[in-house]
């Protein structure tokens, strides 16, 4: 398996693309992250890659794995990333 994309490879290559100074993409992948975070609630998209989405988790009953006793599971939100269908085709493969 392949070692994944440091930040600092991602802004190089960036950087090289757009003909921009490695501090200029370096910030701008810094802003893509802020405005992810800020309008996650809204669902943030990232046109071909996928989108962040708030979900709600209902109460549930669960299992200590090490004693085997029941448990309960508060309700809460978490967020959820759903790749789009264009990236799972182009890494994936089409069917």
């Amino acid at each position: 398996m392949a070692k994944a994309l440091s930040k600092a490879q991602l802004v190089a290559a960036i950087a090289e693309k757009a003909e921009l100074p490695k501090k200029q993409a370096a910030e701008i992948l810094d802003y893509i992250a802020v405005l992810a975070y800020k309008h996650a609630k809204d669902t943030f998209t990232l046109p071909g890659i996928g989108k962040l989405v708030l979900n709600n988790r209902a109460a549930r009953v669960g299992r200590n794995p090490k004693t085997g006793e029941s448990i309960n599971i508060p309700a809460k939100r978490v967020v959820k990333f759903r790749v789009a269908k264009a990236a799972k085709d182009a890494i994936l493969g089409a069917k």
